[in-house]
């Protein structure tokens, strides 16, 4: 019965997010950590942290650490599948479309209209990880005085590095995990 929800919960990401992999993650949380409790919020973002660390889409690597951690290895298999099958599907059928189609003003129309929806999503997935890692889970209140002063710092230096540098983002990622673990094993 497992595998069948891992499946079904995955299959809905795959169907259901357009714009890649970081327009996936809320629907990823609405599944994993509101709909089905196999995560927390903190195990969720430990696992995007991961799912950035290795190669691979987001979304897929999500699926697959997911899949895993509640039901070893078939469920990995299974999560993995019900997310990259629809999505399979889906582009090959529009690879199809599009080919014939493309010049249409309603094709670049409906486009162009997909954008800014992908460009609220992944906002939105941001800040829910934003407002987990400032304000202690997201379970203190919402003051200033609440505000995890490492993370907010570590948050800065990261933009500031990747704006000013634009260094390989898993240097910033080894980076703040380094400089994280020191300051929060000294606090």
């Amino acid at each position: 019965m497992i595998y069948l929800k891992l499946f079904w919960a995955f299959i809905q990401v795959g169907l259901f997010s357009i714009g890649g992999g970081y327009a996936a993650l809320p629907l990823i949380q609405s599944q994993v950590v509101d709909t089905y409790g196999w995560l927390d919020m903190g195990e969720f973002a430990d696992i995007i942290t991961i799912s950035q660390m290795t190669p691979g889409p987001i979304a897929i690597n999500t699926a697959t650490f997911t899949g895993t951690r509640i039901a070893g290895v078939p469920g990995a298999v299974v999560a993995t599948l019900g997310c990259v099958l629809p999505s399979f599907v889906i582009v090959l059928i529009f690879a199809i479309l599009y080919k014939k189609y493309k010049n249409l003003k309603y094709v670049r129309g409906v486009l162009g209209g997909l954008q800014p929806t992908v460009v609220g999503l992944i906002a939105s997935a941001g800040l829910a990880i934003v407002v987990y890692a400032l304000w202690n889970g997201g379970n203190a209140s919402f003051s200033i005085g609440s505000v995890d002063l490492v993370a907010l710092g570590l948050i800065a230096a990261g933009i500031f590095f990747v704006r000013k540098f634009k260094p390989n983002p898993v240097l910033i990622i080894l980076g703040a995990g380094i400089i994280g673990g020191l300051l929060y094993s000294l606090i």
